[in-house]
């Protein structure tokens, strides 16, 4: 396992010649009252966050703590915790990012990479090992995707060591200094497979009493472009839930492909939370409530999607529609699609 810390710019820094011009940046000025006192979910302004903060974490540790510093969260302690085994398909990547004040934490696993087979090769796996896991409130187990569990397991406890010293009042990197305040707010989020990790977590932190201090403390769950992690009936069984049912929160960019994976081929899956879609040419920041993303039926429909990429280079067939599309799938769309409207982004523009 490798970690990495790393404190962000205060907002001096962010305007090295103009320190107190403040048109640029923080995007939001009062972000962590917001992610401190946020009720109802989901919430247009940290969604928007959460994408962005999904979106660089498949940067690194010094780049995600600057985008985030830029959002609001000056001087944040960012810690990031990976492991990679590449034969047995395990490639998990997050980060803990936590406010100066010690009151929040987001914690943001990273995706697909676009160049990483093994990462690729975990989302679509045709044959996943399925293991068994009990679902919040249930009363037996059920199956989910195997290398998405490994995934998480692979780098849970260190996880949640760091978010224990958060509600202990102390710092996320690794010499635990004492912070200002104890942690309030816990949110969650990734796009694609960290979307999935996310999701997965998020079950095993309700489930398992020994960590409902770290439970207590989750505000909300948002996942962008994040494929299916159990069967049927593990998804029903989540959406008993009250917590799982309407705060974990799925984000769907127009035909993303990812959302329609494990293929039925390879068994039964289904999502669960509350999803949210987005399909131009609706206004700008009009995501609307829609029935949950069914699986791909076979390997064919797979194997077309990047027909749909290439047609987005090419005026002609710019506007045809795919069923299923990798260019939907790319982080930036859901960016720029959650950006209120009249809001910076995250260059200050």
């Amino acid at each position: 396992m490798e970690t990495a810390d790393w404190i962000g710019p205060s907002y001096a820094d962010l305007r090295p010649l103009k320190p107190q011009h403040t048109d640029t940046f923080p995007v939001y000025d009062d972000l962590v009252d917001r992610l401190v006192s946020a009720e109802k979910y989901p919430d247009p302004a940290l969604a928007y966050v959460m994408a962005v903060c999904s979106g660089y974490a498949y940067g690194d540790e010094k780049t995600l703590a600057m985008i985030m510093a830029r959002m609001g969260l000056e001087q944040n302690n960012c810690r990031m915790v990976s492991e990679y085994v590449d034969a047995l398909l395990l490639t998990s990547t997050s980060f803990l990012i936590q406010s100066k004040d010690g009151r929040v934490v987001i914690l943001c696993y990273r995706g697909t990479p676009p160049t990483s087979l093994i990462t690729w090769l975990t989302d679509f796996d045709i044959d996943p090992v399925k293991i068994a896991l009990a679902a919040p409130g249930a009363d037996h187990e059920y199956e989910v995707h195997g290398g998405f569990y490994r995934n998480v397991r692979s780098t849970r406890y260190e996880l949640e060591r760091c978010l224990t010293r958060a509600i202990a009042g102390r710092s996320v990197l690794g010499h635990g200094d004492e912070m200002p305040g104890a942690l309030e707010a816990l949110y969650i989020c990734g796009h694609s497979l960290g979307g999935a990790s996310a999701a997965m977590l998020t079950a095993m932190l309700l489930t398992e009493p020994d960590f409902a201090g770290i439970a207590g403390k989750l505000k909300a769950v948002y996942t962008y472009g994040a494929p299916m992690i159990g069967s049927p009936e593990f998804a029903a069984a989540c959406n008993e839930d009250d917590f799982m049912r309407a705060k974990v929160l799925r984000y769907v960019y127009v035909n993303d492909i990812v959302p329609q994976v494990p293929p039925a081929e390879s068994g039964q899956f289904a999502h669960f939370g509350t999803e949210y879609r987005y399909k131009p040419p609706r206004d700008h920041d009009d995501w609307y409530e829609s029935k949950p993303r069914k699986q791909l039926h076979n390997l064919f429909e797979l194997a077309t999607t990047p027909l749909a990429f290439l047609a987005k280079q090419f005026p002609l067939t710019r506007n045809l529609a795919f069923h299923a599309s990798i260019y939907d799938h790319l982080p930036e769309n859901y960016i720029e699609a959650l950006r209120p409207r009249g809001k910076r982004s995250e260059y200050g523009d």
